[in-house]
């Protein structure tokens, strides 16, 4: 199955699934994005907008895509806020968006459906304004290694979304080489992960 076909399956009941990785990246949302306060956001993968909502807080002006259209009808119908713009992309494309445009760039949960960082970090930093920042928060893959992979499940059959493995080293590398140099890493463990692997990764890049 597909990525696209997958979470276009997954968006009706994706806000309803337990999902303690979802819920644990709005919390990092929140604490490392939630008192900014900047012009121009590009919300790569919005999903069913579950950041949309506060990136209007914080951004006069969100462009937030997603390439699934069963999720960007979920984030539709729940934020309403004038700021923001709802767009279908395909992030593995050449992107349609300008050059040197955004303040901010987020990616969140969504890498790992990505094979080539490279070619996606490139067009991150061609669409980033001098002096803007990309935040990545993604499944740590101590998880990835571990078999930790998207998945859910409907009629009792559990359906696993294509994924690839990036080494935080793959991360750091991609991002060098498009001129983006690293502000911030953190790792992020939820209530449930004590004396486990951590659960997501981030990572705050300026240009």
């Amino acid at each position: 199955m597909s990525v696209q076909k997958g979470y276009d399956l997954w968006s009706a009941q994706y806000d309803a699934d337990p999902n303690p990785t979802r819920d644990l990246d709005r919390a990092i949302v929140s604490q490392l994005l939630g008192e900014l306060n900047v012009e121009t956001i590009l919300e790569v993968g919005c999903g069913t907008g579950k950041n949309t909502g506060l990136l209007a807080e914080i951004g006069e002006s969100v462009t937030a895509v997603d390439f699934s259209p069963g999720m960007l009808a979920q984030a539709k119908a729940k934020i309403t806020a004038p700021n923001v713009t709802f767009q279908t992309a395909d992030i593995t494309q050449p992107w349609v968006t300008p050059a040197r445009h955004f303040d901010l760039i987020t990616f969140n949960l969504i890498l790992e459906h990505i094979e080539d960082l490279d070619f996606v970090l490139g067009q991150a930093s061609r669409a980033l304004k001098a002096g803007g920042q990309l935040f990545i928060c993604e499944l740590h893959p101590f998880k990835q290694y571990l078999g930790t992979q998207a998945r859910f499940t409907q009629d009792e059959q559990t359906t696993l979304i294509p994924a690839f493995t990036h080494h935080i080293s793959d991360y750091l590398y991609a991002a060098h080489q498009h001129g983006l140099t690293l502000h911030e890493l953190k790792e992020w463990w939820d209530e449930g992960d004590v004396g486990k692997p951590p659960r997501l990764i981030s990572f705050l890049f300026g240009k």
